[in-house]
C-alpha cells in the first residue's frame, strides 16, 4: 500500500472559494475593529447624551481635536448639509446633528460655540474636527492640534444664547458644569 505524503498535498492545493471569501471578509473587518479601539471608551454614547441633553445636563468631554478646511468646503458633510469652512461647525463622532457645544482651548482659555453638522474625525484618539473658522476663533490654527473641553449646550432645536469668546489667559478657570454622569 503506498504512502500519500499529505504535506505535498496541501502546499499545492488552493483554497475554495469560501475560504477566500472568508478571508477577504476578516480582512476588512480588521481596519474597522483597530480604528474602534483607538475611541476612548470613557465617551457617552449617543443614547447617553441624549438623555443628558434632555434632561438639561450638560455633557463635558475633554480631548484633542483638529480642524478641517477649505480642502473640504462645500461637500457634503454626514448630516446632508454642505460644509461652509467659514462656519462655527464641528464634526463628531457621537453627538446628535445640531447639539450646540461650546469648545474651549485648554492651552489659552479661548473658547467658541459650534453646532455639529458633521461626523469624524477618523484619525487616532481625536475627539472631534472644527471648522476653520472654529479653529481660528479658538487660536488653533498654525498648530493644528489643540487640546480642549467641549462642554454640551443644547440640541440645536432652541436658539443658543450668545456665549462671549474667553480672553486669552496664562491657564484656564477649571469652572464650570460637572463632569457627564450616567447615573439617573
Amino acid at each position: 500500500m503506498a504512502s500519500i505524503d499529505h504535506r505535498s498535498a496541501r502546499k499545492d492545493a488552493k483554497p475554495s472559494l469560501a475560504t477566500r471569501a472568508a478571508l477577504v471578509a476578516f480582512a476588512l473587518a480588521l481596519p474597522l475593529g483597530s480604528a474602534q479601539a483607538d475611541r476612548p471608551s470613557s465617551a457617552p454614547g449617543v443614547g447617553d447624551i441624549t438623555a443628558a441633553i434632555g434632561r438639561g445636563i450638560a455633557t463635558v468631554q475633554e480631548g484633542v481635536v483638529s480642524w478641517y478646511g477649505a480642502q473640504f468646503h462645500n461637500r457634503k458633510t454626514a448630516s446632508g448639509e454642505r460644509f461652509d469652512s467659514g462656519a462655527l461647525t464641528m464634526a463628531h463622532p457621537s453627538l446628535p446633528f445640531g447639539t450646540v457645544a461650546r469648545v474651549t482651548n485648554l492651552r489659552n482659555g479661548r473658547s467658541v460655540v459650534v453646532r455639529v453638522n458633521d461626523r469624524g474625525p477618523f484619525v487616532g484618539k481625536r475627539i472631534a474636527d472644527l471648522s476653520e473658522a472654529a479653529a481660528t476663533e479658538i487660536g488653533m490654527l498654525r498648530k493644528g492640534l489643540a487640546k480642549v473641553r467641549i462642554e454640551v449646550l443644547g440640541d440645536g432645536k432652541a436658539e443658543p444664547r450668545p456665549q462671549p469668546v474667553a480672553a486669552a489667559s496664562a491657564e484656564p478657570t477649571p469652572s464650570g458644569p460637572a463632569p457627564f454622569s450616567s447615573a439617573s
